[in-house]
């Protein structure tokens, strides 16, 4: 598993009101953390950062929050906008990024 973005770990336990010491937990919320940063890439289709406060940070603690209620399953449902919004904004930045390289030729 690769690491984490620096902080990350500690801002989503603040989000998750988790004031205790848990290392366990925290190796699991690490997991839960990985897969989920997995999980909205692919349906962005592109490498997001994760460690300022925008959309896809958003998308990630959610997604952490459902996990740890046991409730994944919903998830994908209840924020089925705001993952095709991201979506759709990063295809319209690749589309951008490739008129660019192409009127520079």
């Amino acid at each position: 598993m690769s690491a984490l973005p620096e902080g990350l770990l500690t801002a989503v336990r603040n989000y998750l009101d988790i004031t205790w010491e848990d290392p366990a937990g925290d190796e699991k919320l690490s997991g839960i953390l990985a897969r989920g940063i997995k999980y909205i890439n692919s349906v962005a289709g592109a490498e997001l950062d994760y460690t300022i406060e925008d959309k896809p940070r958003e998308l990630l603690f959610d997604y952490c929050r459902y996990v740890r209620s046991n409730a994944l399953d919903k998830f994908a449902i209840n924020y089925q906008h705001e993952l095709l919004s991201l979506q759709i904004q990063q295809e319209v930045k690749d589309y951008a990024a490739t008129e660019d390289s192409e009127s520079d030729v």
